[in-house]
């Protein structure tokens, strides 16, 4: 039974058609990935949904019922929820607390029944299979727990459709296996879900129908099982999408970056020495230690033993004592680590070089940075409108050059990217790798952090692989395939070495 139907949807903000006669339907108890790259109308057409943005022309059917006008609370009350990537918890209450925000139970006293809510949330837990303490502070929890707790307050408020934006971004394999799982549990019970993710693997894994926007326009809708991936990319961009390496050998300089024992949070004793020029990919399972080493070698965490070296200069101390070595970091957490949404796309542009220039030029030249910013603009081929509009207006990809043009415009060496092409579409991990390229041929040296096998091959010389806070293992460019990394990020090879030995 169809439960959701969008027909003739389109939108236009400022003259610019950001959705054009947009047909999209959703079938009880399925799961049904909407794809396109960033900026295609996904997140338009979910608002339109949702109640967020009204539809300039169309029509909404849901559950059989005519939505000419939805607002947010019509469709949250018809059943349904947006699980947004940027998540929406509150860090300061409960567990169970967040499960019955704005639906407290209270007694006759009007005051709040927590007992009751908290017996609950266990039930709501025990039924889903989520291993979660109702009492425990929603700071303490995990990504990955804090993805699921949206989930379950999703159900516990009886959704019907669950809009689910890139969920898996911060998960491991197991945590991603969890999950879908207990997305198949529900789809099974008659649930239904919009599943949105640029990862081929996982939309093969769990989705049953697809349906492609590019430019705003519907490409084409169907069965998962009757297409293949390489099929889906080319709808989506538009061309023919090549899986080619884009991997350029070139000559490296001197080494410009030195770790000798160092050891911090996660990670324990960690020597390596990169050249000039050099891209070096760190990997392994979620958890590894690779991230909390990158952090540190930024000075956002502290050293506890070791050394860290740059250009021949030991550092150690605050972020910025590091920036001033040349040392530039994109985190992996763009909303909570890079983006401030109060600001401009300008003024986060210039966010790091007024920082380092604070004592000398406390007061900022505006025609300077606008000078500097569409220089990088140019160089980058970031998509954006007027300097002065919000970052949060630029899609994923564009926020991140963005970021990218911050730390170049402070001329930093060393550059460390955990998980650069996060949350960003097919061809704007594209344009990340042959930026990456472009930066190392220029002289600088890249160290990026990533799970994604298939990244590594486009870009780095060397793969290290990490295994509980310690390196285990560096392949050379010409040896990196998925089966051998995987073997060492999972400790099967020592596995192997102990059977064979017994």
């Amino acid at each position: 039974m169809t439960i959701l139907e969008m027909n003739h949807v389109s939108k236009a903000f400022g003259g610019a058609k950001a959705l054009s006669d947009i047909h999209f339907t959703v079938e009880e108890g399925e799961i049904h990935a909407l794809l396109g790259e960033n900026g295609a109308g996904k997140s338009t057409l979910m608002n339109i949904l949702t109640g967020v943005l009204p539809a300039d022309q169309g029509t909404i059917r849901f559950l059989g019922k005519d939505y000419p006008s939805p607002t947010i609370t019509q469709m949250e009350e018809a059943g349904i929820a947006f699980v947004h990537q940027e998540l929406n918890v509150i860090n300061d209450l409960s567990v169970s607390d967040n499960i019955f925000l704005c639906r407290e139970i209270r007694n006759r006293l009007g005051l709040i029944n927590q007992k009751e809510q908290l017996r609950r949330t266990k039930q709501l837990f025990e039924d889903l299979g989520v291993e979660m303490d109702p009492s425990a502070m929603v700071s303490e929890l995990k990504t990955s727990e804090k993805q699921l707790l949206e989930i379950c307050r999703a159900l516990y408020a009886d959704a019907k459709l669950l809009i689910l934006d890139e969920p898996t971004t911060s998960l491991s394999n197991s945590e991603i296996d969890h999950l879908f799982g207990i997305l198949r549990k529900l789809r099974d019970q008659g649930k239904s879900f919009i599943f949105i993710s640029h990862k081929m693997p996982e939309i093969f894994a769990i989705s049953d129908r697809y349906t492609v926007l590019r430019n705003g326009e519907f490409v084409t809708s169907g069965n998962i099982k009757d297409i293949t991936p390489h099929a889906v990319t080319s709808h989506m961009v538009g061309a023919q999408y090549v899986d080619a390496e884009v991997y350029q050998p070139r000559k490296l300089g001197e080494p410009i970056m030195v770790l000798d024992h160092y050891s911090g949070e996660g990670f324990s004793d960690i020597s390596l020495e990169v050249q000039r020029g050099e891209i070096v990919a760190f990997t392994g399972l979620a958890g590894c230690g690779a991230s909390e080493l990158m952090q540190t070698m930024f000075g956002a965490l502290p050293a506890t033993g070791g050394r860290f070296s740059v250009n021949g200069k030991a550092l150690q101390g605050s972020i910025v004592h590091f920036m001033k070595n040349s040392v530039a970091m994109l985190p992996s957490n763009r909303k909570e680590n890079s983006v401030v949404p109060d600001m401009s796309i300008l003024e986060n542009f210039y966010l790091a070089e007024h920082e380092l220039s604070r004592g000398k030029r406390p007061f900022i030249r505006m025609k300077d940075e606008l000078r500097r910013y569409e220089s990088q603009k140019e160089s980058l081929h970031i998509k954006a409108g007027d300097p002065s509009d919000s970052i949060s207006s630029l899609s994923g990809g564009n926020q991140q050059k963005v970021f990218l043009a911050r730390w170049l415009n402070i001329g930093a060496d060393l550059l460390l990217f955990d998980n650069p092409t996060q949350g960003v579409d097919v061809g704007a991990k594209e344009e990340i790798y042959k930026l990456i390229l472009q930066f190392a041929s220029e002289g600088k040296t890249v160290i990026i952090n990533t799970l994604e096998i298939p990244e590594i091959q486009k870009v780095a010389d060397r793969c290290v692989v990490f295994y509980e806070g310690k390196i285990v293992k560096i392949f050379e460019h010409r040896e990196v395939n998925e089966h051998d990394v995987m073997l060492y990020s999972t400790n099967a090879i020592e596995t192997a070495g102990e059977e064979m030995r017994s």
